[in-house]
């Protein structure tokens, strides 16, 4: 069976040796996320926080930090969901194997939360400003929640099967709040909070909300599935966690799982928002200040022996990495079944998730044609880019399964040699304009708004690629220093970002003979930072480029309102002034860090 309480998953950790006690007090302004980053980075274990600065609750972090751990944590209920994910997309299967699905039916009776009269999350109530006050990043706006489970039900159709339950940032303090009554909520308006906020807002009345923290690890990642419609959240962490949910009424408002470690219970004036931010965000920059709805808290509970979990987000890859690794794993088969077409769907982390999605579809039309070329990939990518989370994707790479059967979507430089020698960038590129694009990506044009771009490669090799630089490059001023990051890859030093113009110009000079090799061409602010590892580019090229405004080309043309080039593609991934700074450290917090870690200190061994 699955844990019942994080306490629970704790001392199974610790007994396991997947947990280390810190038992020096730490500060959880800044020491504590560079901690916990620096044990990710160093495939470390779970941290427990045992005293913790200006607070009375310990603190752990990194339960998810690596997919192994994971896996550990829901070694008991694995097997049974992915029963039940063979049979949505098989479901002869239990007819041919009926043996395999014995237990199947008991599985789905978890699915049912449990409603209970009392539980330990009504056992005491206190303020918001006791809880523990995280700030992970220097220029954060306050204190946040960065594991939270906000639950939402609809106004329209109460009741928990029509609920949400997403994982919403949550900005403690800091602001415009009062420090009392108000904390921030950071959710987009296609999210299932949204739909919430949005029948509140036609019948003209707030809406409950209540943020759960803490509890059996089902819930956390229940609050980050990307479940289809009709498929409460609460379920699946029923189905994940070996047990029925147990629920217990509120005072006022929502109920509540009862063996959550603390609730936040409050309203949210559909009307009424507030800044919100800045926040160091996955993408590896801050999101910065906007307007965002607010919860008017009533009541904040926690159990006697509440645990406060946390986690750090920041340039990928971080903690919440193996969140996408376990959620593949459950998901990835049924993907077929709902896209048709589509072989298989990876968000590349390493690009922050949505700035970059690779795809393998099926190439079956007009068999006969003498050239092959993407048709029934492009159905396959508007149907990627029209269903869910999936719709945030800015770069949307597709190629044919039929040209190679074996090609593995999760080796990403042989997905991209596979389509750099077969894309035809007179034809391939497909362009979405002044369209909405991730609250996170400030790539574009303003809050929401930006562009995408398909990349969609069918039919035999058209190019071979180098990785060796050509003998001679004439290169215009102002590129500098190329480096090969992959084969057909090449980035160029560029300077400063001054205005498109100049760009333009620069891609005008280039030569398209000495790129035959090279399709693709980077223009990056530190071209050997780039080259050094393959996440670098990757980080780079898609999370400072917004497709419409910054893809050129050598020899490009517009005929019928379609863009293409004859030469090399130039995407220019270089910082513009319009963008979020970068996520960065602070120096004295990263000495002290590290002198905890020195030999003999209590934090020696971590990394």
């Amino acid at each position: 069976m699955g844990y019942r309480t994080l306490r629970d998953c704790v001392v199974d950790l610790e007994r396991h040796g997947m947990l280390r006690r810190i038992e020096v007090e730490i500060d959880p302004y800044l020491e504590m996320a560079e901690i916990q980053r620096r044990v990710y980075q160093a495939n470390g274990p779970a941290l427990f926080f045992s005293r913790v600065k200006g607070c009375a609750f310990p603190m752990v972090s990194n339960l998810f930090g690596t997919i192994e751990r994971t896996r550990f944590l829901f070694r008991d209920t694995l097997s049974a969901v992915r029963k039940l994910v063979e049979l949505k997309v098989d479901p002869g299967a239990l007819a041919r194997r009926p043996w395999r699905y014995l237990g199947t039916p008991f599985s789905l009776l978890n699915a049912l939360p449990k409603f209970v009269r009392s539980g330990p999350i009504l056992a005491n109530r206190i303020s918001l400003r006791q809880l523990p006050q995280l700030v992970c990043w220097p220029r954060d706006g306050g204190a946040f929640v960065t594991l939270p489970q906000v639950y939402s039900e609809d106004v329209e159709k109460p009741g928990w099967r029509h609920s949400n339950l997403g994982m919403y940032r949550v900005q403690l303090s800091g602001n415009r709040f009062d420090p009392e009554r108000e904390v921030g909520l950071h959710y987009q308006i296609h999210r299932g909070i949204g739909v919430h906020h949005a029948h509140a807002l036609r019948q003209g009345k707030p809406f409950h909300v209540n943020i759960f923290v803490g509890g059996p690890p089902a819930m956390t990642l229940a609050a980050v599935m990307p479940l289809p419609e009709g498929l409460p959240e609460l379920a699946f962490a029923g189905l994940l966690g070996g047990r029925r949910v147990r629920m217990v009424p509120a005072i006022t408002g929502l109920a509540m799982p009862a063996e959550a470690d603390f609730v936040i219970s409050g309203t949210v004036d559909p009307e009424r928002q507030l800044p919100e931010g800045p926040f160091g965000d996955h993408l590896g920059y801050y999101s910065l200040t906007h307007d965002f709805p607010v919860l008017n808290v009533q009541a904040v509970y926690h159990r006697k022996d509440a645990i406060w979990p946390f986690t750090v987000v920041g340039r990928p890859p971080q903690e919440d990495t193996s969140f996408g690794e376990i959620i593949h794993e459950i998901t990835g088969p049924v993907i077929p079944t709902v896209l048709a077409g589509v072989k298989a769907v990876h968000a590349v982390d390493a690009a922050g998730v949505h700035p970059l999605l690779l795809a393998i579809g099926s190439e079956r039309y007009v068999p006969y044609a003498r050239e092959r070329r993407p048709q029934e990939l492009l159905t396959c990518a508007n149907a990627i880019l029209g269903q869910g989370q999936l719709s945030l994707a800015k770069y949307l790479l597709i190629v044919a399964h039929e040209d190679n059967p074996d090609l593995d979507i999760h080796d990403l430089p042989a997905f991209f040699q596979h389509l750099l020698e077969r894309i035809d960038w007179t034809r391939d590129l497909h362009f979405q304009t002044r369209t909405t694009i991730d609250t996170l990506d400030y790539s574009g044009d303003g809050l929401n708004e930006g562009s995408k771009v398909v990349l969609a490669a069918a039919g035999p090799k058209r190019r071979s690629l180098t990785a060796k630089l050509p003998p001679a490059l004439h290169l215009p001023d102002g590129l500098s220093e190329p480096r090969i990051c992959l084969p057909g890859i090449v980035a160029l030093r560029a300077t400063r970002f001054q205005n498109r113009e100049q760009v333009s110009r620069w891609v005008a000079q280039l030569r398209a003979d000495e790129f035959a090799e090279l399709p693709l061409i980077l223009l990056v602010d530190d071209s050997e930072f780039a080259a050094r590892h393959l996440n670098n580019w990757i980080w780079m090229t898609f999370t400072r480029s917004n497709p419409a405004a910054d893809i050129y080309g050598v020899g490009e043309f517009t005929v019928q309102k379609h863009w293409g080039c004859t030469g090399p593609l130039v995407i220019d991934a270089r910082i513009k002034p319009h963008h979020a700074p970068p996520l960065e450290e602070d120096p004295a917090v990263t000495r002290r860090v590290e002198s905890l870690a020195a030999p003999g200190g209590p934090l020696h061994g971590l990394f």
